[in-house]
């Protein structure tokens, strides 16, 4: 049930926002749409099978056991349960930000999350370009998290939903009315801040962290309002591949074995 609430939320809110870019984009795509999505969707499938054979849903099977034998903050508190549950939201979110700056400053993992960054566009299947290795490093982080602080299989559901969601809405080609913008982008990451965060320029990438709640750039100083230069011309992607040759399926897969370059 788990997995089917996930997958029907994340498709209705895929095709939503395909929709949306494809009619109303922010910006005109540098590059032809069927070659990046056979790459992203690719990966996409190709981490769902894998975590599906794998470690899948290891974090709801986590929250139930922890639950069970009674380990974790939350389950030897007595609290009521709505508040156990929007504290755990509330601190997954900050520990996915957490994880999220560490991609980029340890080298290491940086091999890794750079093929997320090596897209030379953005839209909605940018959120799914991730490599396998990390998809699965992720899931274990989020398993240890879910241990340790006890969380509610209900609160596991749901962020996993939400994190999924938010990641697709704030990777649209996108764009929303100045207004809502401006209020928006205090609670949610928005697709214009988080299109900062793909810049080619380095101070531009090592900002705007979040993924879903907007508070915690503005809370460790990380965020970053505007681009250098406008929304609609910045250049998107790491800048060591943009001359590079066509990336395939295959060169995101051997991409972080390879000489790390501009780093």
């Amino acid at each position: 049930m788990e997995a089917i609430v996930r997958l029907g939320v994340f498709l209705g809110i895929f095709g939503l926002m395909a929709a949306w870019e494809l009619y109303w984009p922010k910006r005109r795509l540098s590059q032809a749409r069927r070659r990046r999505w056979s790459v992203n969707l690719g990966l996409a499938v190709l981490n769902v099978g894998i975590m599906r054979v794998s470690v899948g849903a290891a974090a709801w099977l986590a929250a139930t056991w922890a639950a069970e034998h009674h380990v974790g903050l939350f389950n030897t508190l007595t609290l009521p349960q709505w508040l156990s549950i929007a504290l755990s939201l509330l601190l997954l979110d900050l520990a996915i930000y957490a994880q999220h700056v560490v991609a980029h400053r340890w080298r290491w993992f940086w091999r890794l999350h750079q093929v997320h960054h090596s897209d030379m566009d953005f839209d909605a299947t940018t959120a799914l370009r991730f490599h396998p290795i990390e998809i699965m490093l992720s899931m274990l982080y989020k398993v240890l998290l879910v241990i340790m602080l006890g969380a509610d299989a209900a609160a596991v559901v749901a962020f996993e939903v939400i994190l999924n969601g938010c990641a697709l809405f704030n990777h649209g080609n996108v764009g929303l009315w100045p207004w809502l913008e401006h209020w928006l982008r205090y609670v949610l990451v928005t697709p214009d801040m988080h299109r900062i965060h793909h810049s080619a320029l380095r101070r531009e990438t090592d900002s705007n962290y979040g993924f879903s709640l907007s508070c915690w750039d503005r809370l460790f100083k990380t965020y970053c309002p505007q681009p250098q230069q406008p929304q609609t011309t910045m250049k998107i992607g790491l800048q060591e591949f943009r001359d590079a040759n066509e990336l395939r399926l295959l060169d995101m897969l051997v991409l972080p074995f390879r000489r790390l370059r501009g780093r």
